[in-house]
């Protein structure tokens, strides 16, 4: 056997969302690479009266096995492994976010340092963050082990100190958990798994005040140092416990994960891990995103200062667009999400607007009947998207605390964020999951609606997930990169285009595009929108002459030159500013109609 990418002929991944259980088959062609020939979907089935999520995959397999017409289960309702002849697969691997996903408490000394350290290792792994305690957080410590008594997570992760500093504080936030003495979500046959990554030197005390009352494993530090994370050995921890411990008491996963060749992992780790694998094949930097029914998800891969690339991901967890569609209005607030609807020359009262909206609450799985019902949707979905991309770009940032000698004492006292990683300027590639953006009717209305929510400058090329494939593809991605690859460039993403963005306000700009039809140059002023058809397969050059108002990445003035690739939807030359305004002063109603017809998002 050479290697197992090359015996590997026909892998068989299934996703067991919250809902919908989906199943994809992809096979091997003649040429040696790597598609998706079917795909099916059902019920996912871990509440009364089944109560066992194998049933569920089982089901979205079979309508693969009938759809392509060759055998994948055996009489006893099996996966057929190994492939013989036409029937079964090589490899079946599998996601999970069923029954809510991976809910996680993060403990920790300093809430700028460590605890925020500990954050992004449980959120890169997959988890939704119920809240993070710190010595730090202003609470007192009885309020501290109230909130963790009531919230119930599924796992504690518990963080605190560089390695061989004090272990005074660390002693103090192992008190706390010990008095809290948590009791897991999903039951009390077992013990609530909890992870140490702090300073090694307060081992012993955490194993003396936490072990017998909790499941207890030790990783090494994820803050080593102050100038450094190690998160890894985290996020694997957390995987591992989120199989030993969380998924073995849910119904009917002991059988499911007998059935996989490597270990189930939470649906957000595998799009986080796919979102890896991309921007470090193709050496790019890239920002993903997945609006969900109650959940917002944002990813990234941004370079530091020393040109590592680092992952961050972010979950909202009160930001959707079907159960908490409510919370977005009212953190958006009802201003925000009219300047969409009069974007669209949607006018609409503010009662009639609420109306809308609690007719969605009352009945989430609604898709719009209307044209008026799809306007206000992707207006809602524009705020989600854009508050949910604000609280990750305060996450993503540089470790904080670095540029400086302190003492701990001034380390409580820290108040200051780190600058951002996010460099919307660098930004290569922009993409859009999630029903609102994958099924809008049509594509230029998801590229709307994610130019307007993130706002991309300079030349950010944007594409949209199909059929929300990623889940499965960031599992293959751990076992067989180019295949995962392969499918995720040729079967996966939908490429909408490039969209030209200049930074600043009130400038004017030339470009000179060598198109298949010929080359056109034209001037664009400040506050248009602009379309050019540029076919995926298609790529040109060109050449973009700001003004002194506008920077496209070269800086105020500069010219730059550039390849750029079509998509679906086309180039998009997008001169209303950055950041965008969409103040009354601003926008005439020439601007509205011009940019409504110019993207041609909605019937006459």
């Amino acid at each position: 056997m050479n290697s197992e990418k090359e015996t590997v002929r026909s892998i068989l991944a299934t996703d067991c969302g919250s809902t919908t259980t989906k199943a994809i088959l992809i096979e091997r062609q003649p040429n040696g690479e790597y598609k998706l020939t079917v795909r099916g979907e059902a019920p996912t089935t871990v509440e009364a009266p089944v109560e066992d999520v194998t049933a569920g995959v089982i089901n979205a397999v079979t309508e693969i096995q009938e759809l392509a017409a060759r055998r994948l289960l055996d009489d006893d309702q099996r996966i057929i492994k190994p492939q013989a002849g036409d029937q079964g697969v090589d490899l079946y691997i599998s996601t999970s976010s069923a029954g809510g996903g991976l809910q996680m408490m993060v403990a920790g000394v300093v809430r700028n340092l460590t605890a925020e350290s500990a954050e992004r290792a449980a959120l890169g792994a997959g988890a939704i963050v119920m809240d993070v305690i710190s010595s730090n957080d202003g609470r007192l410590p009885h309020e501290k082990i109230d909130r963790i008594r009531q919230l119930r997570p599924d796992m504690l992760l518990f963080s605190g100190g560089t390695d061989g500093g004090t272990t005074t504080h660390v002693a103090e936030m192992a008190e706390i958990l010990a008095a809290a003495n948590p009791q897991p979500r999903l039951g009390i046959s077992y013990q609530m798994p909890v992870i140490y990554a702090g300073n090694r030197e307060a081992r012993g005390i955490v194993a003396d005040r936490l072990e017998g009352k909790m499941s207890l494993e030790m990783v090494d530090n994820l803050r080593p140092v102050l100038e450094e994370e190690n998160l890894m050995p985290t996020r694997l921890k957390i995987q591992d416990q989120f199989l030993e411990h969380v998924m073995a008491h849910a119904p009917g996963y002991k059988k499911l994960m007998s059935w996989a060749d490597v270990p189930i992992m939470p649906t957000p780790g595998a799009v986080g891990a796919m979102i890896q694998t991309i921007a470090d094949q193709e050496q790019i930097q890239v920002v993903g995103v997945d609006i969900g029914g109650a959940t917002t998800d944002v990813f990234s891969v941004f370079r530091n200062r020393e040109d590592i690339p680092i992952f961050n991901r972010t979950v909202s967890a009160n930001l959707g667009m079907s159960y908490s569609i409510s919370n977005v209005v009212a953190e958006a607030g009802i201003d925000n999400v009219l300047r969409w609807l009069r974007l669209q020359q949607e006018l609409l009262s503010e009662v009639s607007l609420g109306n809308q909206i609690k007719n969605k609450m009352i009945r989430p799985t609604t898709i719009p009947q209307t044209i008026s019902d799809l306007i206000l949707e992707q207006a809602i979905a524009r705020e989600a998207l854009r508050l949910a991309f604000e609280q990750h770009k305060s996450l993503a940032v540089e470790l904080r605390g670095v540029q400086q000698q302190r003492t701990i004492s001034d380390a409580f006292d820290q108040t200051e964020s780190g600058q951002s990683l996010v460099d919307l300027l660098s930004l290569d590639l922009l993409v859009g999951s999630g029903g609102v953006l994958s099924h809008a009717p049509r594509r230029q209305q998801a590229m709307m609606m994610m130019i307007d929510a993130f706002q991309p400058e300079g030349l950010t090329q944007l594409a949209v997930d199909s059929i929300f494939m990623m889940p499965q593809l960031g599992v293959l991605a751990q076992v067989n990169p180019d295949a995962a690859t392969q499918v995720f460039k040729r079967d996966c993403l939908i490429h909408l285009g490039p969209c030209l963005a200049p930074v600043g306000s009130n400038g004017q700009i030339k470009i000179t595009i060598d198109l298949p039809t010929g080359s056109v140059t034209e001037e664009i002023e400040a506050g248009q929108i602009r379309r050019y058809p540029l076919d995926t397969d298609q790529t040109v050059t060109i050449k973009i002459e700001p003004n002194h108002r506008f920077d496209v990445g070269a800086g105020q003035g500069m010219a730059i030159e550039r390849q750029i690739s079509g998509g679906i939807v086309g180039l998009v030359v997008d001169t209303r500013g950055r950041p965008l305004d969409l103040s009354d002063q601003n926008i005439s109603h020439d601007h509205l109609t011009q940019w409504v017809e110019a993207m041609d998002l909605y019937p006459v």
